[in-house]
């Protein structure tokens, strides 16, 4: 026969929802998140195959079931082998199966207390005891620990920046070619205002390249 507990919110100390979810998951091996998931009423019995072995016909329960009337069922294996067993504690199962915190925390709080009191130390895996079943989605990898998707470039998008890069590349060879010529000619006439040669050289154009419309349009209003 169980040994019965007695407590409330009010008389007792009670775990926070991290410690209760970190017992329930140590305890069972399962990926529990959240207090409400509790109300499919499966974790409660596997305790008490666990407590009690072959009080709960373990085969029979719906390990990640997300339907009510499954719940209720899980409910009603769990209550019987409480009737059996000598637990005086009637399941609030309406409440539960909803899914709502508040009634799955204190139900919770309630069978950590029975849990203690009826635990003796024996070994139990929960795995092999429920046939391997993984319960509870596995912990999500933040997003910072995965590698950003990539889409690799295709062939269109490759040959435009080809072009593009070989334009750059000529831009920049026209105007160093500019600027090299005016060193030169600074050079080789020290002392003298070598402007119209130097505006020559700005405004030449050569094969495939010439200097912007606007810089042209420029020349054109200063010599007016």
């Amino acid at each position: 026969m169980a040994v019965n507990v007695y407590s409330t919110n009010a008389t007792a100390e009670n775990l926070s929802r991290h410690d209760i979810l970190k017992w329930v998951n140590d305890s069972l091996e399962t990926n529990y998140s959240k207090i409400e998931e509790l109300c499919s009423g499966a974790a409660y019995c596997q305790f008490m195959d666990l407590l009690f072995p072959d009080s709960i016909p373990l085969r029979k329960i719906k390990f990640n079931t997300k339907l009510e009337y499954e719940y209720i069922t899980n409910f009603k294996f769990l209550q019987a082998s409480f009737t059996r067993l000598g637990v005086d504690k009637v399941i609030p199962v309406e409440r539960l199966v909803k899914g709502k915190f508040q009634d799955n925390f204190e139900f919770v709080q309630w069978f950590k207390k029975f849990f203690d009191a009826n635990y003796s130390g024996q070994e139990y895996d929960p795995l092999s005891s429920r046939s391997g079943q993984a319960v509870g989605a596995p912990a999500k990898t933040t997003a910072f620990n995965k590698p950003p998707k990539t889409t690799p470039p295709t062939r269109a998008e490759i040959s435009q920046l080809t072009i593009e890069k070989e334009g750059l590349e000529k831009e920049r060879d026209f105007y160093f070619g500019k600027l090299r010529d005016i060193e030169v000619l600074c050079q080789e006439n020290e002392g003298v205002s070598p402007i119209d040669k130097i505006m020559e050289i700005l405004y030449a154009t050569e094969d495939g390249f010439a200097p912007p419309e606007d810089a042209a349009e420029e020349e054109e209003q200063e010599e007016y």
